[in-house]
This record gives structure tokens, sequence and C-alpha cells, in this order.
């Protein structure tokens, strides 16, 4: 089955093409695309509009099956849009927010209170960045190209060469589609395991990132499906636990770029060693489930445990880069964050603890406040 499945993905992709030429009017089509109930996985569906919205206002909304006992049906509201690499221009993506039939949030939508949380804290003019790591698989689950008897070798990241490194086609046209969109992606490499690879996205202020994020994603997944391998985000995607993947964020406001700003990074990490626990429930779409497997204080992972801080060390829970010390500013990374974090949960995080100045209790239960 698995092997019939290979053989067809050459073929239709082929047989597409005379599909896509032919002539149509003014139409576009327009691909709506939302995180479904869990909040870890994305899904889309698409409309034709009778024309190329000139922006988000002129995208409608609409509704989507919802496989719960008390929602049913949702609503679609739309509030990014991009261009589609896949379809081409006129044609659009969509990120849409998730409602009931009464306009509240469903549990899987953080990006509304993210929202609320990033106008709080604009003053500031936030900043992140994020490092998305991922494995490709074959459909066997089994990572990309392995062969029978496993692979004899790790990679060094960075690392070039058939020996070393599997999957780079792919990595070229995420890159590329990515900017086709519009997306805001930084750089791309290839990381510790010959399958494993990165894409950064930002840096981008305010809600930016994570919508931004989350569209790399789904085109990420689309690109896969074209290449016929499976892209998984899990923490921890294979067997052998040391080879997790990460989802590292890079957070810095006006103060921390400026001259002096070290101060500033030195006082949130301050900050987020006292909220260690409670950041990392929200950092995996399990509760700190997944980052209790994949955080050992093994390879380039932090304690999942304890707190730990460090300049230029990639075994910490939050690093200060070499060159931000040296320089006396810029900005902090925050290492624990896994691959299939939700980036609206990590951001709300990062802005609550770091900038706002409510009272909130500290690892111990103790009362503290923020600022």
């Amino acid at each position: 089955m698995m092997s019939t499945l290979s053989r067809s993905f050459g073929l239709h992709k082929i047989v597409k093409q005379h599909y896509l030429s032919l002539a149509k009017g003014a139409e576009c089509q327009v691909t709506y695309i939302w995180i479904d109930k869990a909040g870890e996985n994305l899904l889309c569906k698409t409309r034709t509009l009778e024309m190329e919205p000139a922006g988000i206002r002129d995208v409608p909304e609409w509704s989507a099956y919802w496989p719960d006992e008390k929602i049913t049906e949702v609503v679609l509201v739309p509030v990014r849009m991009f261009r589609d690499p896949f379809t081409l221009d006129p044609n659009k993506l969509v990120l849409c927010e998730v409602l009931d039939g009464n306009y509240a949030l469903t549990g899987s939508n953080q990006r509304s209170q993210c929202v609320k949380v990033m106008e709080k804290v604009k003053d500031f003019q936030p900043w992140f960045g994020m490092e998305q790591e991922y494995m490709l698989l074959d459909l066997d689950g089994k990572p990309f190209g392995w062969p029978s008897l496993g692979l004899p070798f790790t990679a060094d990241p960075c690392t070039v060469g058939i020996n070393n490194m599997l999957g780079r086609d792919i990595s070229i046209s995420h890159y590329r589609a990515c900017l086709y969109a519009g997306i805001n992606i930084s750089g791309t490499n290839a990381e510790a395991f010959p399958t494993q690879w990165e894409f950064q996205v930002g840096p981008c202020e305010g809600i930016e990132v994570g919508d931004h994020v989350w569209m790399a994603r789904y085109i990420l997944h689309r690109v896969c499906e074209d290449f016929g391998v499976v892209a998984s985000l899990d923490a921890t995607p294979i067997e052998e636990k040391k080879h997790t993947s990460g989802c590292h964020t890079n957070f810095s406001t006006k103060e921390m770029r400026s001259k002096g700003g070290l101060q500033y990074i030195e006082e949130a990490i301050a900050r987020l060693t006292k909220r260690h626990s409670q950041h990392l429930r929200v950092y995996d779409p399990h509760g700190g489930a997944d980052n209790m497997i994949r955080l050992t204080n093994q390879s380039t992972t932090s304690s999942f445990q304890s707190f730990s801080t460090a300049t230029a060390s990639r075994k910490v829970s939050v690093r200060i880069p070499d060159h931000v010390s040296r320089s006396g500013c810029g900005y902090l990374e925050d290492r624990r964050p896994a691959a299939n974090c939700d980036p609206y949960s990590v951001m709300r995080a990062l802005a609550e603890t770091c900038l706002l100045g409510a009272a909130e209790e500290d690892d111990e239960g103790k009362k503290t406040t923020a600022a």
C-alpha cells in the first residue's frame, strides 16, 4: 500500500499542471486555513470569490464542521491574507480564527487572547522571531530515506552532502513558497539529524509572527504533499529520543534593542526564572508532557525540572547570544518551546511575564510582581 502511494505522487503532480494552466475569468480561489480542536494541526477548504480581495476585509466569514459534542459548527473569521504559492496569483491563502455560533472563543483559539496582550504591551514594541525545527518522515513513520539497517551517522548542523543530509530540495522549495506568499521568513538551515531542518520567521512585531509561523507550517505540509513525504513537528518524532525538535523563540523590546539594553534583557530573564513551570505548561500543546520528554539536559536541550540561563550556551532554558552580550543590546532566546507549540501561547507567556506588571505566583507558589 505504501509503495503504491509513493508511486502515485510523481504521476498526479505532472497531470495537475495541465489543469492549473487552464484559463479562467476574474474569479479568485481563497483557501481558508484554521487550527484544529487539538490546537496542533491545520485544516483547510477553498471557495470562489467573484474577484481578487484587496484586503482581509474583503474575505467573508465562512463556517466549518467542528467535531465536538457541544459545538458541531464553527465560524471561520479571516484575520490575515497571503498569496497562494500553489495555485498562484490572484489566489489567496487566508488564516482564520475559530469562533462558535455565538462568536465566543473555542478552546483552540489562542490568537484572540494573544492579540489583547499584544495591545497592552504595544508601547514596548515587542519583536519575536521563531526558529521552527521539523523532521522529514516517510509514509511508514521512519525518517525520510532511512535505510533498513538505519543510518550509521548523525550530522552537524548546517552540513552539506548527500551522505550527511536528506531533503534539501524540500527545504529550498518551502523557503521560496514562503517568500512568494509574503511570509517574513528570514532563513533556513539543516539541523543535527540527517532529515531534520529548520526555518526562521521574523523578527516580527506583535501578533504578526504567530500568524506567519502558522501559515509557514501550512505551506510546509503542502510542499511535503508534493514531494510525497511527511513533515513532523513532534517534539520527539522518532524513537531515538536524543533527536528532538524545538521552536526556539527570540524576544526583545525597544529598550533591549537600544544601547544599554542588556540590562533590560537580564531583568526579563530574572522574571522568567520565577515562572519556569508556568511557561512549560503552555510551551507544548499537551500541558508540558511533550517537553518533559524533550528537555533532558542532553545534546542541546536544558532541564525540564529547573530553569537555567547563560551567555552563548545552547544547553540552557534561556540564552543570551554571544554577540548580544558583546554589543550590550539585542534579544534573548527562549529555547524551551517545543516544535509543536502554539506560537500565540508562547508569545503571550513571554509578554505577560517579561512586560506586564500584574502580581503572579512564582514556581514556589509565592506571590511576586513582574515589574
